[in-house]
């Protein structure tokens, strides 16, 4: 099994999230200063280059404003298998 940063699914995750952020009309400054993290933080992850745990990721998708249950369902939907490098 390939390292989940790596995965199809978590770089789907990671896109969902880019596409919330940028619907929601704000810069990664903008999301970084509403979690109290440095904009690298946000980089890092949109990237790839730093992986969320389960707490970041229902902070980062609460404040997008967004329903990290929807997220979640549209990368449980997705196709397993295979690295996204």
């Amino acid at each position: 099994m390939p390292k989940s940063v790596f995965s199809k699914r978590y770089k789907l995750l990671r896109n969902l999230l880019v596409v919330e952020r940028k619907s929601a009309g704000l810069t990664q400054q903008q999301l970084a200063a509403r979690l109290g993290k440095p904009q690298s933080f946000v980089s890092k992850f949109e990237l790839g280059e730093r992986r969320l745990d389960a707490i970041e990721f229902l902070a980062v998708a609460r404040a997008l404003g967004a329903d990290p249950y929807a997220i979640l369902r549209k990368v449980e939907r997705a196709p397993r298998g295979g690295t996204a490098r």
